[in-house]
């Protein structure tokens, strides 16, 4: 499982890959239509699918002379899984964590003119 997740995250740290994604969740789409929007060559574009691919993340199938490109929610889901266990940790309070940091600040500089 471990090697898996590896895969999937590193295959999401690429935005290229991410807003390949984002294409595919409305519909399948064959390799060429998957690469118009992205001004990189359409090689690029195939080696991004290839990474996609071998993560889980998406299906390729041929239809005759087209590759077709599909979303493959399952591994999505597992990566989603296993973050979801960290949700058992409580939020982080920003407004309060400044507050604190800010009072620490106030102490160093008062102590400082001592």
């Amino acid at each position: 499982m471990t090697d898996r997740l590896d895969q999937v995250f590193a295959a999401l740290a690429d935005p290229t890959r991410r807003a390949i994604l984002s294409l595919l969740l409305e519909d399948d789409m064959a390799v060429t239509d998957v690469a118009a929007p992205f001004d990189i060559s359409l090689a690029a574009v195939s080696k991004h699918l290839a990474t996609l691919s071998r993560a889980g993340l998406i299906v390729q199938e041929r239809r005759g002379r087209v590759v077709w490109c599909k979303l493959d929610p399952v591994a999505l889901a597992d990566a989603s899984t296993w973050m979801q266990g960290f949700g058992q940790f409580e939020p982080v309070h920003l407004d309060a964590f400044e507050r604190y940091l800010a009072e620490q600040f106030r102490g160093d500089v008062d102590r400082a003119g001592e």
